[in-house]
């Protein structure tokens, strides 16, 4: 064994974050020498809001070697093909954000570039008719996609709605059977090394002393070790994304669960809807400088399904990230190395994202700066490529019926975006840079979704023929409207497959 190999990881915080973090690194740190501790408090509550996903954490649970029915089952999980915004554009308008792609393309011209030249001439569906997960989902079907890329049902992508609490429970358990420490215990001091700066024990309440080569905090926003400790700085982006407060609240399902999550735009910014097997998920995100925490909170109450089964709670962020996620021997995963509001399902993502970063550039006890300086690079720029796609579903709007809609409309933008637009609203032309995680198909859904709509098309579609391009539309949309109808019904296909315990 090399002889700087870490052989302590202390992993402050536990939640979705904590045990992510300790159930990867448990399945995929297997050197015989390095041990993972997690410690955490049972009276530090976790934040529990990210309870919808994207696509990549099926790869995530996959490569763990979680059993995907088993999952489904312990967290009262749903499948998720999408997001419904809801007023976003115009009160009324609605538009399926859909996970898959759109179409088929054409001697490697994109599809939506296809349909763009054919609505300018004639009558067509709206885009998402050509998406399976997006008319799968607003007929609320439901089936894993194909392996045989021949197939209309490879195009279908999916995600889960699942609660994290249950779901940090489920991993907990794989975790601890792969060797993680749990130690309950709250952090009352941190000790750093009078020469280096770095990170060498934390203490808790108890008077333990917690000795580790690798921190690793997910203390939520704290930020316990890289802010409180390490005084590491944090870059504010509440000029672009200014929600800053969201009221949070469960209530009783009224039906069967539909497959997408719903996005309801509010006076001052917007509802969330969450179906689980046992319940909704609810919550109001909201600018207090135009919404009043009582007034939010009548909003979000005023608009359930059922009854409530918790009291509402009121939960405080600031739209954000770390100035470094990585700094000296500690690694900020999770809410602890920034927050954007929960509009597109991306915080679990970015445990996920930080997690698969970590590993790929893993330390040894000599800590090549090198290292660290990757990961913020790489870390930051998803985290700000992300923060442009939220703030074009703000940015693109005709609403002018409160103070807060006419800010975020008339708002100045990063040049990052700017740029985006510009390229789109010409000749819808989308590229994606190094490690986007949104890709040509999730921009072009939101940027068609909120109004802007291309003046001209790509001219490599003119090489095909106005009667090449009805057919192909024709047997398109022919194609998927088919195969949704033959899917079996969401609530039918969880109930055969991996229904959860009744509660």
């Amino acid at each position: 064994m090399p002889p700087h190999t870490l052989d302590r990881i202390v992993i402050v915080g536990g939640g979705t974050a904590g045990w992510m973090t300790a159930a990867a690194l448990a399945r995929f740190v297997r050197n015989g020498r390095t041990k993972i501790r997690l410690v955490e408090s049972d009276e530090i509550g976790s934040v529990g809001v990210g309870e919808a996903t994207i696509p990549p954490i099926v790869a995530f649970n996959s490569l763990l070697g979680i059993d995907e029915r088993d999952f489904v089952k312990a967290t009262q999980a749903t499948y998720k093909l999408g997001i419904e915004f809801d007023g976003w554009l115009r009160e009324g308008e609605a538009y399926i954000h859909p996970f898959g792609d759109y179409g088929r393309d054409v001697d490697a011209i994109k599809f939506y570039q296809l349909w763009l030249k054919q609505r300018s001439k004639e009558a067509i569906p709206p885009l998402e008719a050509f998406c399976l997960s997006a008319v799968a989902a607003r007929k609320g079907r439901f089936a894993p996609p194909s392996p045989d890329p021949r197939s209309v049902l490879h195009t279908m992508a999916y995600a889960f709605h699942f609660d994290a609490t249950l779901y940090a429970a489920f991993l907990r358990k794989f975790a601890e059977a792969h060797g993680v420490q749990r130690t309950e215990g709250k952090v009352v001091d941190v000790n750093l090394n009078g020469a280096t700066g770095f990170i060498e024990s934390v203490t808790l309440q108890s008077g333990e002393v917690v000795q580790g080569d690798l921190f690793i905090d997910c203390s939520g926003f704290r930020g316990l070790l890289i802010e409180g400790a390490l005084e590491t700085g944090y870059e504010t982006w509440t000029h672009w994304l200014p929600c800053d407060r969201a009221v949070a609240v469960p209530c009783e399902a009224n039906g069967p669960p539909i497959p997408y999550t719903r996005a309801t735009a509010r006076r001052a910014g917007w509802q969330w809807r969450i179906p689980l097997q046992h319940r909704i998920g609810n919550g109001h995100v909201y600018c207090s400088a135009y919404e009043t925490d009582e007034a939010a909170r009548e909003t979000l109450l005023a608009n359930l399904d059922g009854a409530t089964t918790a009291e509402p709670r009121l939960l405080r962020f600031m739209t954000g990230r770390r100035r470094k996620f990585w700094n000296r021997n500690c690694v900020a995963i999770g809410l602890s190395g920034g927050f954007m509001e929960p509009l597109e399902s991306t915080s679990i993502h970015l445990i996920q994202a930080a997690i698969s970063k970590l590993i790929a550039l893993f330390p040894d006890k000599r800590f090549n700066p090198v290292e660290a300086s990757e990961f913020n690079r790489l870390t930051a720029m998803q985290f700000e490529q992300i923060r442009d796609f939220l703030i074009l579903h703000y940015k693109a709007t005709e609403r002018q019926d409160s103070g807060f809609w006419q800010y975020v409309r008339d708002m100045d933008i990063p040049d990052t975006l700017a740029t985006k637009i510009e390229l789109f609203r010409s000749k819808g032309r989308i590229f994606r840079f190094e490690d986007e995680l949104f890709g040509e198909a999730n921009w072009v859904s939101v940027l068609l979704g909120q109004g802007i709509v291309p003046s001209a098309w790509d001219p490599m579609v003119d090489s095909l023929s106005d009667a090449d391009l009805r057919r192909n539309t024709a047997q398109i949309y022919q194609a998927i409207q088919q195969t949704a109808e033959q899917l079996p019904r969401h609530e039918d296909f969880i109930q055969r497959f991996c229904a959860a315990e009744p509660v």
